[in-house]
């Protein structure tokens, strides 16, 4: 066979391969198997699913940023309300602090809620013996030490500073505090003595005084004068 025979025979037998595959793939085409038909409905598939996605994901991006941003909104103003609540609260916790319960509350004893008496005692010698009762509904306070003026006199009394008791007196409602007033010096060593008729007893603010009755004979004063601090007890102030 000559090399021409060769070359046409094997022209024909590519064309029938190429006939042949032709149909088969013409057969699967219509058979609706074919690769590329599967592949183009994929990418089809693809490509309308990522739009939607991304929609999706914008949707509840901004549907999340909206959600965030209304519960901030919410945040703050739950915040001021609630500090507007606390101030208030603070505010009444203050003004319940600084009430005017009967039970806790302290003022100075003055002379509208108190009886002052003065008494002369027989021991110690020359003494007076100034008693304050709480005549009012309210603790009170004395403050101090009494300053007691006898007749005309200008000066106010020295303190015993060593009666300095280690707390203020404070009276509840009916009770008493005490205070005691060297009148004169035992030996009669006293100069400038006189006989007193009235006493006036100042306390605490000093503008208001009691006005408690001396004995008819009136007290003999020198300037032995002296008073100690307001006591919780009578013994402790006749002790000076």
């Amino acid at each position: 066979m000559s090399a021409r025979t060769r070359r046409t025979g094997r022209a024909r037998i590519l064309t029938a391969a190429a006939l042949a595959a032709a149909a088969l793939t013409l057969t699967a085409c219509q058979d609706g198997e074919g690769v590329h038909d599967e592949g183009a409905s994929a990418a089809s598939v693809s490509a309308s699913a990522t739009p939607t996605s991304a929609s999706t994901a914008g949707s509840s991006s901004s549907s999340g940023s909206s959600a965030a941003g209304k519960n901030a909104s919410t945040s703050v103003h739950s915040s001021a309300a609630a500090n507007s609540s606390g101030s208030t609260g603070g505010k009444g916790a203050a003004g319940g602090a600084g009430g005017t319960g009967s039970g806790s509350t302290h003022t100075r004893c003055s002379t509208s809620a108190t009886r002052t008496t003065a008494t002369v005692v027989s021991r110690p010698l020359n003494h007076l013996l100034l008693t304050v009762t709480n005549t009012g509904s309210k603790n009170c306070d004395l403050i101090g030490y009494p300053a007691p003026r006898f007749g005309e006199a200008q000066a106010v009394p020295p303190v015993f500073e060593a009666s300095k008791p280690q707390a203020v007196v404070t009276l509840a409602p009916g009770e008493s505090g005490y205070a005691s007033v060297l009148l004169s010096s035992a030996d009669g060593s006293g100069a400038n003595g006189y006989t007193a008729k009235s006493l006036e007893v100042y306390f605490n603010d000093g503008t208001t005084a009691a006005r408690p009755p001396l004995p008819a004979k009136g007290v003999h004063v020198d300037d032995s004068l002296r008073v100690s601090y307001w006591q919780s007890t009578l013994d402790d102030a006749l002790a000076w």
